[in-house]
């Protein structure tokens, strides 16, 4: 992939010290294709001087007006406009009047396409993202996975809606390479326009996979 951009981690499970942080050429694909392709890649947040890291192992792609279950179905709103800009955003909003979510922004500009981050697999950082959701301790399984668990853990909020992936502050790279054998596409949770397309994405057997 052209443009890599070398990122240095001090963990333990980058073991060269260095990894390829994902392109802005990545983001701007169709959204069904990015939402297949981020299983497996990384997401990382750096937070005071620590690394939390997951694995992505759970997505659903939401496709602007051509998708009702969009927040972008009916237009480019205030709370949505984010949603409308340059692939390789995230796009968080707030539910339910108490959880974040956290999407990755998709395609060209004005297309209000995105593909919401469901589950990941911890794999650094595990004792920040347990006191970050304010658990004495957790089943490890039950860590991140669920996209409001998900955004507790890493310490995404509102103030990160609009972050550019290309930042240092949260960003995703390279990871492992998923077989499309292992891939699962199901109908998408939590919604009932639209429930018919299987636009969610998931590793099949992950332990961490939110259902």
């Amino acid at each position: 992939m052209e443009n890599r951009i070398p990122i240095l981690i001090n963990c333990p499970r980058f073991k060269q010290g260095a990894i390829d942080k994902l392109p802005r050429s990545f983001y701007l694909r169709p959204t069904l294709t990015v939402a297949r392709d981020l299983l497996g890649k990384y997401i990382v947040r750096r937070l005071k001087g620590k690394s939390l890291i997951g694995k992505i192992v759970e997505t659903e792609a939401y496709l602007g007006d051509n998708d009702p279950a969009s927040h972008a179905f009916r237009g480019k709103t205030k709370r949505n406009e984010v949603m409308f800009g340059e692939g390789g955003h995230l796009y968080v909003y707030f539910t339910y009047g108490m959880h974040f979510c956290a999407n990755v922004v998709t395609d060209a500009e004005r297309r209000g396409r995105a593909v919401l981050l469901r589950a990941v697999e911890p794999l650094e950082g595990r004792d920040i993202m347990v006191k970050n959701r304010k658990l004495k301790d957790a089943p490890y399984k039950n860590l991140t996975n669920g996209p409001a668990k998900l955004c507790e853990a890493f310490g995404i909020n509102g103030r990160h809606n609009g972050t550019d992936l290309l930042s240092d502050e949260i960003f995703i790279t390279t990871g492992e390479e998923i077989p499309r054998k292992q891939i699962i596409s199901t109908s998408r949770i939590g919604i009932t326009n639209g429930a018919e397309k299987l636009w969610r994405f998931y590793i099949s057997g992950n332990p961490f996979v939110s259902k």
